[in-house]
This record gives structure tokens, sequence and C-alpha cells, in this order.
């Protein structure tokens, strides 16, 4: 029997048992990540943090990371399924083509455009020049200028 793929809003929206705050034990990733509760949150809540972003501000992964931890008592949020369930939202958003998440406005570290987001590299880039952002290419990798500038405040 083929079992048919799962949209990107049925994976948005299956929580499963998240979120959980996990008690990490690897010291290294305790000193990394400066403590040892460790939040794996569902993309859901990536969803509605990057819906909180308004129009002309930007946000990174980390600082919706961070958020997140903050919100749920955790020292630190999962960078594995952050970047997972950042790029479903932002897919699941794509898909619906109403009730937008503005996932465009998520750059990964240091203000770098996500190449897995709908349209690749130059959707983004094009979303982003749209609500007044210069795109800069630096080495193999695009960015927003002076994205610091533009950061929205969790």
């Amino acid at each position: 029997m083929h079992m048919a793929r799962k949209s990107f809003n049925e994976k948005l929206n299956n929580s499963g048992d998240l979120p959980k705050v996990e008690e990490i034990t690897d010291i290294r990733m305790i000193f990394r990540y400066g403590g040892s509760r460790m939040l794996i949150a569902p993309a859901l809540y990536y969803d509605e943090a990057m819906r909180k972003v308004p129009f002309g501000r930007l946000t990174t992964s980390d600082a919706i990371r961070a958020f997140l931890a903050r919100e749920h008592d955790a020292d630190f949020t999962c960078p594995l399924t952050a970047g997972i369930f950042i790029n479903i939202a932002a897919n699941a958003s794509h898909e619906r083509k109403t009730d937008v998440t503005p996932y465009w406005r998520t750059l990964k570290k240091n203000g770098m455009l996500n190449e897995k987001f709908p349209m690749g590299i130059d959707g983004h880039r094009e979303l982003l020049e749209n609500e007044g952002h210069a795109v800069i290419q630096k080495g193999k990798g695009y960015y927003v200028k002076d994205y610091e500038k533009s950061l929205f405040e969790y």
C-alpha cells in the first residue's frame, strides 16, 4: 500500500509529544549552549514566532530559538529541529497561499539567506528586497546587508 506524503501543513500541525524539555548530560553540549535544559519545540511554535516579525523587520533562527527557550524555561532550544521546523513553517506558508507566515523575514546565522526556503535564494532575496532590505553576496552565501539594524526584539 502506498502512503501519500504528508503536506507541509500536515507536518506543521502535527506536534506529536512536543513541546518537551530534555535534560542533556553531554558536558560539551552543556558548555556550548550554557545549560542542560533543552527545549524541543513543535513546528507550530516556530511558525507563531515567525508571524510576530512585522514588515521591514527581521529575525534569525538563533533569535527564535532563544525566545522559545525563555518562554519555556529552558536553557536552549534544539538547533537541529529548529532548522527543520523553520523550513516546514516556510513551506507550509508557501503551500497555503493564504494566511501567510512571513517566513522570508527569518534569516540564518549572521543574516544569511536560507537556500531551503520556497523558491530558493532567488525567491528569498526578492521577498526581502520588496521590504526594502539590501542583499549582498559574500563568498558563496547571500546576506542581508546591515541586518542587525532591522532585528525584531522578542
